[in-house]
């Protein structure tokens, strides 16, 4: 049997499922940031922040640079670009599949 979605998205599209992942991206939108910003501005702890990081830079999502002794984390934009056109190719279901009201007076 095939996967519906390829390795590199589904691993994308997993990294989006949980909320302080989620807030991380919010957090990054307009700029990059440090582990320690991060760390504050979310109210986390850094082993919490870093594991979170880290599977969202395994997932393409974020990237970082070294600054000294930092580590600067940003939105890696081309993958989130990606992930647009990706569910964007599945746009063409809403105009076939039933909602939920029609499924209820079938």
């Amino acid at each position: 049997m095939v996967a519906l979605l390829e390795i590199p998205a589904a691993k994308a599209f997993h990294a989006l499922s949980d909320p302080l992942r989620l807030k991380i991206i919010e957090s990054l939108r307009d700029s990059e940031y440090c582990v320690a910003d991060l760390c504050d501005y979310l109210s986390v702890s850094q082993s919490k922040l870093s594991f979170h990081l880290r599977v969202l830079k395994e997932a393409a999502i974020v990237r970082s640079r070294p600054h000294g002794r930092w580590t600067y984390y940003s939105l890696n934009l081309p993958q989130i670009v990606a992930l647009e056109q990706h569910l964007a190719d599945f746009r063409y279901l809403t105009e076939t599949v039933p909602t939920s009201l029609e499924y209820s007076t079938q």
